[in-house]
């Protein structure tokens, strides 16, 4: 028989005679194809730390939660988020838990870089799962991302408004703002329960459940928490801290941070934590009002035998409470003044920065662009300030880049620059 088509036999081989160059084709289709159909999923992107999967819609970051072959890839959010047209009924967690050393369970181990973009109106409830948040269980990297307006209800253990079990990895530069959030064990505004390191993040809200509550994070174990704050209000019963519920694990350290929510709850509440079983507060303060039954203080509620903590302050007025173990009371108007802290080495350079007089410290990276001059905030002391240098064209360090006035750097004052100060403008006064 004559088969004019397919006749040879098909070896492997790229010599003469043999079909290595149609297999070859076939593969770089395949290739291809595969390629295209995954960046087909998003809005572009190979899902690489070079090039990741990029979200530009709702549907792209649906897409995201309902893909787990694609918790281990690296995404970038390209605008903002609104999933106020979703919740538990037809929105999945992203990452999943099923109990300790279950096979099934499967973590975001990938990286989302959120470029500064929001994701807002969240809503969540799940009250018979363990870790319930945006990301249910997360071993990977969450970097530069803001919540805002988001409600997640648990009643199991570690509910948070991002994240419920941070194992691994990490969160970076993120924050949730009006969130709420309720659970039972392990509740915080930011994350649940906390076994790696968070820096530079910040919440404001409600944070309210049964033990283990904090304003950041309900409960730290083997994590850090460091250049954090929190504004939350807090409500619980056991464990209840302005920023963290409880620090448990001899390695966790608490590093330059603050909290300034009123903190309510029954047994070992603190303006700070709630209490430090184990573990390190290095340079942080309090502020908020502290109430509660037993083991009380204005910055710690307990701190045990294991537990340490150096160079920390809480504000007695504030807080109405007199003692605190772990630190050093201050009136309000010590609190606003750099020399005490000082005296403790906090650095006022690269950390810390201070309206001597005026304000508590804040943390150097929350100051927005067009927040030139003190009190803290954009308003109009700093457009009289920035109005006083307009059209400067000699903006050099010498200068200070014409007292903060050149936003962008180009060595003039021009619109460029009012087009930063107007974006950030009432930024920094909360």
């Amino acid at each position: 028989m004559n088969l004019s088509r397919g006749s040879r036999n098909c070896g492997l081989g790229m010599g003469d005679g043999g079909c290595g160059p149609l297999i070859f084709a076939f593969y770089l289709l395949f290739s291809v194809l595969c390629s295209l159909a995954s960046a087909g999923k998003y809005g572009g992107g190979s899902g690489t730390a070079e090039n990741p999967f990029l979200i530009y819609t709702t549907e792209d970051f649906i897409t995201m939660s309902n893909t787990p072959s694609d918790w281990d890839k690296s995404f970038k959010l390209m605008r903002d988020i609104d999933l106020s047209g979703y919740d538990e009924r037809n929105f999945r967690a992203i990452g999943r838990w099923f109990g300790l050393g279950v096979l099934e369970n499967k973590p975001f181990s990938g990286t989302l870089d959120g470029n500064g973009r929001t994701i807002s109106n969240f809503r969540y409830k799940d009250v018979h799962q363990e870790y319930v948040g945006l990301f249910s269980y997360v071993t990977g990297v969450i970097t530069n991302l803001e919540l805002v307006q988001a409600t997640v209800i648990g009643d199991a253990s570690g509910t948070g408004a991002l994240v419920g079990y941070l194992e691994r990895g990490g969160v970076r530069q993120c924050s949730a703002s009006r969130v709420y959030v309720s659970g039972n064990l392990c509740v915080g505004g930011l994350v649940g329960l906390a076994d790696s390191g968070l820096g530079k993040c910040s919440v404001r809200g409600q944070v309210s459940g049964i033990s283990y509550v904090g304003g950041l994070v309900g409960q730290c174990g083997k994590g850090t928490l460091f250049q954090s704050y929190s504004k939350a209000t807090v409500v619980g019963n056991d464990s209840v801290g302005g920023l963290a519920g409880a620090i448990m694990n001899d390695n966790a350290v608490v590093d330059s941070c603050y909290a300034s929510g009123g903190v309510d709850g029954s047994q070992y509440v603190g303006g700070l934590v709630g209490q430090v079983v184990q573990g390190t507060l290095f340079r942080c303060y309090s502020t908020g009002p502290v109430a509660g039954k037993s083991n009380v203080g204005g910055f710690v509620g307990s701190l045990r035998v294991l537990g340490k903590s150096l160079g920390s302050f809480w504000d007695t007025e504030a807080s109405r409470q007199a003692t605190s173990p772990g630190s050093q009371g201050k009136t309000t108007a010590e609190m606003r003044t750099m020399d005490t802290y000082l005296v403790s080495n906090w650095d006022f350079i690269n950390v810390w920065t201070i309206c001597d007089g005026i304000n508590y410290p804040v943390l150097l990276w929350q100051i927005p662009r067009g927040d030139l001059v003190c009190p803290d905030g954009v308003d109009w002391v700093d457009f009289v300030w920035f109005a006083r240098n307009w059209r400067h064209n000699d903006c050099v360090e010498l200068n200070s880049s014409c007292e903060g006035a050149d936003l962008d750097s180009s060595g003039s004052v021009e619109y460029p620059d009012l087009a930063i100060f107007a974006e950030t403008w009432l930024d920094g006064m909360d």
